[in-house]
């Protein structure tokens, strides 16, 4: 056989095997995240350009995120897996692989080397907290304020969020235990190093329920992440907690009277978990999608849009300007050091193993 027979031969095989493997491989794909601005960073990211590469895919976006431990549950045991890839925080994708609901991976396997040859492994690091989990962002939970609301004395302090007599007005904190008890009881004289030990213990458990019992007739509880900005944006709440691309979102796209109160923001960690047992032509699919959404150029083109950081180190140096607004990104982030200065870390296995017998403590406690 020539040459040039030899190439046609192959060329064709290939073009077979890759027909083959598309044939394989689902076109619909039910995505599942948090909405919003973080939502709206994902789909401009990733999720249009591989549609553009990829047009015979249909992606169905689902915003429930936050109830995904429970509706993961919920559907394994109804045996009608619907979703095909979660957006998660660190802690429900150590649950949700703990109960068996995630699926394990190779990170060698399922995600892209850095584009300098650095194995996807290295490239996360300490970042794949999990056996299931893989990595998207660092983002951090911490506070906006009223500008126009707070007198010549702006909050400095986490603890400022706990003192009505000088920022009197109503305040917002999320409708669960997480980042409330442990803001509760820095501000009730725990040493940042002795909070989760403390708050192991029952005493350490009312402790913090008692020190939020303080100001809990002056808080409005949220549950979705456009709560706080909203609240803000309508001058209904003098401050509020929320994710910080939230809040850059309110203060720079829609050019609000807020600003931000980042000590003692919470540190954490989002990203996909693939549920366990989906069919092969769906898994096909969603591994294909996450192999693009999660490599290098991917990820940096994320903050783009967002004030998330990166999870891989090689996206942070790609991080430039926001696409539509064209201010710096990198000042934004709550990785910058000078917004960095105080921070909290958020321990990823404590929740994991306390969130289910705090969670019914504090909505009790909410309920009386």
């Amino acid at each position: 056989m020539t040459t040039t027979k030899i190439l046609m031969a192959t060329t064709a095989l290939s073009m077979a095997a890759g027909l083959a493997s598309a044939q394989e491989m689902a076109n619909d794909m039910t995505l599942v995240s948090w909405g919003g601005a973080y939502q709206k960073s994902q789909v401009n990211a990733y999720a249009d350009p591989y549609k553009e590469m990829n047009p015979e895919v249909n992606i169905v976006w689902d915003e429930s995120s936050a109830e995904a431990v429970a509706k993961l549950r919920a559907m394994n045991e109804a045996g009608n897996v619907t979703w095909d890839l979660v957006d998660v925080t660190a802690a429900s994708a150590i649950r949700l692989c703990d109960e068996g609901l995630a699926m394990e991976y190779d990170p060698e396997e399922l995600l892209e080397p850095a584009p300098d040859g650095t194995s996807a492994e290295d490239d996360f690091g300490d970042l794949i907290v999990s056996d299931c989990f893989i990595p998207q962002i660092v983002y951090s939970t911490t506070f906006g304020y009223r500008t126009d609301m707070v007198g010549d004395t702006p909050p400095d302090d986490i603890c400022d969020v706990f003192d009505l007599e000088t920022y009197p007005g109503k305040r917002s904190l999320e409708k669960r235990p997480i980042n409330n008890m442990e803001w509760a009881l820095l501000c009730d004289g725990v040493p940042k190093d002795e909070v989760y030990d403390v708050l192991a213990t029952d005493e350490g458990q009312e402790q913090a329920l008692a020190k939020l019992g303080t100001i809990k007739d002056q808080v409005v509880w949220w549950s979705a992440g456009a709560d706080t900005p909203q609240l803000l944006a309508d001058g209904e709440i003098v401050m509020g907690s929320t994710y910080n691309g939230r809040l850059f979102s309110v203060i720079e796209e829609q050019d609000q009277p807020v600003a931000m109160l980042w000590d003692a923001q919470v540190f954490d960690l989002d990203g996909w978990i693939i549920p366990a047992g989906l069919a092969e032509e769906r898994l096909a699919r969603v591994k294909d999608f996450v192999r693009f959404a999660t490599d290098t150029q991917r990820l940096a083109d994320q903050a783009k849009w967002i004030s998330y950081g990166p999870a891989r180190a090689s996206s942070a140096p790609l991080v430039g300007e926001h696409a539509e607004l064209g201010i710096d990104m990198a000042p934004h982030m709550p990785t910058d050091p000078e917004n960095a200065k105080n921070t909290f870390l958020y321990n990823y296995e404590f929740w994991a193993d306390y969130r289910d017998d705090i969670d019914a403590k504090f909505q009790a406690w909410l309920a009386q």
